[in-house]
């Protein structure tokens, strides 16, 4: 197998993900709910919320991350009845995404795979993505995310535009994700071979096979030096 080029998701592969913030904003509603719920309701409902939307988000229905995040956070302070503001407690969120904490294996990595050339495909809005990208001084060939496409991983619309504008086929390309169905079965779809970044030793659910499962980027590199 040869390769010429590696697509890398962003967030929960080169970065961490918002899960130790999720709680803190579940935190604000509850603190502001007249009525007892447990935190985990909340999320478990803002969760909810949040893909209901998420998955009626194409094309002409777009919405970016951050809208969907506040309009699903709206609605869940609604249902508990929360007398906390949308717009602020969300912004802790929005933190988060323009510097996340990198994991210690991310620029080794990215340096060690210097012949290839690296492009992100992030769910998350450009600006975002963007800004994290410079904080962290990650260097890869090119950036695209949902907002440039109007559709979300695992749609295969992002990973369409990745090849057709670096003049790549699905045969030039692996792609390396930690979401089993975004980056997996999304990449997948359109033939491109998949590593699936396992580094909280999930289940795997029902369905394809990732071309290989690795629990952190130094097995990748691995992989890929094999290759």
């Amino acid at each position: 197998m040869k390769i010429k080029a590696i697509f890398l998701d962003f967030y929960g592969t080169l970065v961490h993900e918002d899960d130790d913030i999720i709680p803190l904003i579940c935190q604000e509603i509850q603190d502001s709910s007249p009525e007892a719920c447990d935190i985990r309701e909340i999320g478990k409902h803002w969760w909810k919320e949040f893909s209901d939307m998420f998955r009626n988000s194409y094309g002409e229905t777009f919405k970016s991350q951050r809208e969907l995040g506040m309009l699903s956070l709206a609605k869940t302070i609604t249902t508990f009845e929360g007398e906390c503001d949308a717009e602020e407690i969300i912004q802790k969120q929005f933190d988060h995404w323009r510097m996340p904490r990198i994991y210690e294996d991310t620029i080794p990595f990215i340096h060690n795979s210097s012949n290839y050339e690296l492009y992100i495909l992030s769910n998350i809005d450009t600006d975002d993505v963007k800004e994290a990208v410079r904080q962290h001084g990650i260097k890869v060939n090119g950036i695209i995310t949902s907002e440039d496409v109007r559709a979300y991983k695992p749609r295969p619309d992002i990973f369409m535009e990745a090849l057709k504008r670096f003049n790549l086929s699905a045969d030039d390309v692996l792609h390396i994700g930690d979401s089993y169905s975004s980056d997996v079965c999304g990449a997948d779809a359109v033939g491109i071979r998949t590593i699936w970044l396992n580094r909280l030793n999930r289940r795997k659910p029902e369905g394809i096979e990732p071309t290989f499962t690795c629990s952190n980027l130094n097995e990748v590199q691995d992989i890929i030096n094999a290759l």
